[in-house]
This record gives C-alpha cells, sequence and structure tokens, in this order.
C-alpha cells in the first residue's frame, strides 16, 4: 500500500435486542479492503448470516482473491450453510465491500448497505441500494430524499443468502485516490439517521476517522432516539 490509510469502524445494536450487524478488515502487503454486512431480522438467524459472511470475505480477500471472487464463494457458502442446518427461508444479508490497493479504489455490494465516497470533504457518489425505493427513484418516480422514509425501505431486491441465476452484485472500480479521499460505509440503520449533507459537514470538521464516526454517531443516536432504532454500523476510511 503506497497511500497513507487511517479508518475507525463502529457496530451497535441500537435499540434491538441483538445486533445483526458485523463489519471486517482484510489487511495483505497489496490491499486494504472493509467489509460490512447487515443480517435480514425479518428472515431469522440475521446474525450468524453477516458473520459467517463477513469471516468467510475476510479469509478470500486475505488469500488476494477479488472482490468478485469473495461475494461469490461466500454466497455459495451461505446456501451450503442453510442446507446443512435446514434454515430454510433464513440466514439472509447485504454486503458492502471496499477495497484500496495502490492509488485505487473500488466496492461492491448486494442489498441496501451503502459505500459512500467523497473527495476534498464534498460527497461524490455512493453505491445504489438493492431496494424498491431506489428501483422508483432510478425510475424517476420516487426523489432521492425521500427513500430514507419510504414505507417498502426495507424491501430489498438483492440479499446474499438467495439463490441467484446470475451474479447480483454491483462493483464500482476506476477511482483514483488522492490525498483527500474519505469513504463510508455503513448500514441501513445508520445511513437512514443522517443525511449526506451532515456526513460533509462532519467531515469537514475530523481530524480522524474516529472523531467522524463519533459525530455522526452523535446525529444517528439523536434522530433514532426512541423509534425502536435499528442497529447501526459504520466503517470511515482517510487516504491521506
Amino acid at each position: 500500500m503506497e497511500a497513507n490509510i487511517s479508518y475507525s469502524m463502529l457496530t451497535n445494536k441500537g435499540e434491538r435486542a441483538v445486533n445483526e450487524d458485523f463489519v471486517e478488515v482484510s489487511v495483505t502487503k497489496e490491499r486494504l479492503a472493509f467489509i460490512l454486512c447487515d443480517g435480514l431480522g425479518g428472515h431469522g438467524k440475521g446474525d450468524e448470516a453477516s458473520c459467517f459472511v463477513a469471516g468467510q470475505m475476510k479469509v478470500a480477500l486475505d488469500h488476494s482473491e477479488t472482490i468478485e471472487e469473495a461475494i461469490s464463494q461466500a454466497q455459495q457458502k451461505l446456501l451450503r450453510k442453510q442446507a446443512e442446518e435446514h434454515a430454510g427461508n433464513s440466514m439472509k444479508t447485504t454486503v458492502a465491500c471496499l477495497a484500496l490497493s495502490g492509488h485505487s479504489a473500488r466496492f461492491a455490494h448486494v442489498g441496501d448497505s451503502r459505500i459512500y465516497y467523497f473527495e476534498k470533504n464534498k460527497y461524490v457518489m455512493r453505491s445504489q441500494d438493492h431496494s424498491v425505493p431506489q428501483m422508483l427513484v432510478n425510475r424517476g418516480d420516487l426523489r432521492e430524499k425521500d427513500i430514507r422514509h419510504h414505507e417498502d425501505r426495507s424491501r430489498l431486491l438483492r440479499v446474499m443468502g438467495t439463490e441467484w441465476d446470475t451474479p447480483k452484485y454491483q462493483v464500482v472500480e476506476g477511482i483514483s485516490l488522492t490525498g483527500r479521499s474519505s469513504f463510508l460505509l455503513c448500514s441501513d440503520g445508520f445511513w437512514e439517521q443522517i443525511d449526506e449533507k451532515m456526513m460533509c459537514k462532519t467531515l469537514k470538521k475530523a481530524g480522524s476517522p474516529e472523531e467522524w464516526l463519533q459525530e455522526m454517531e452523535k446525529i444517528v443516536i439523536a434522530n433514532g432516539r426512541g423509534t425502536n432504532m435499528d442497529n447501526y454500523s459504520a466503517i470511515a476510511v482517510f487516504v491521506r
């Protein structure tokens, strides 16, 4: 790794009984990769699914597999685990993965856990949710800002743990790292409680990934308190 990279991670059960989110990091000489999974609570065993997929992806990435290979292998192993444990329609999760190597970045995801990319403290882009509200936005039937409070925001179109006829991950590549690049991986329990404007505002003031996460978490907690707040997790990454 040539760039100077620092990062911070957090995961919290919010106001739920069980934390079904899981975060992980893979460190090799050639690459630094971050993994965030959000288990689907409504299907059961979401905590097992998120922990399993994150762990399997870390192993694959530690062995220099590509993000695509890591996701595909984790998907097949999760389906096998479902069958072995007679888990039926349970044990499903989202996944978001960011890989930094040399002076470039690429990321992939399945579901609605997001990856945000900022340059010089300004929001550049994010991964596109595999959800009903995102589909409505893409069709022009819903405004972007209304995704967070849409009644179908939890209806996912792609997840890990459901049979795929074709690969369901979405890849973004060709991101050139500068000395002012920043990334945020987060579950829906996090991004639903803080908008991009506040992400940028806190980023401008933050001297480290830890500070950025701490300030964003204050906003997430303030906005989510008393609402049966979902699990929330995030990974902040600075390239300086």
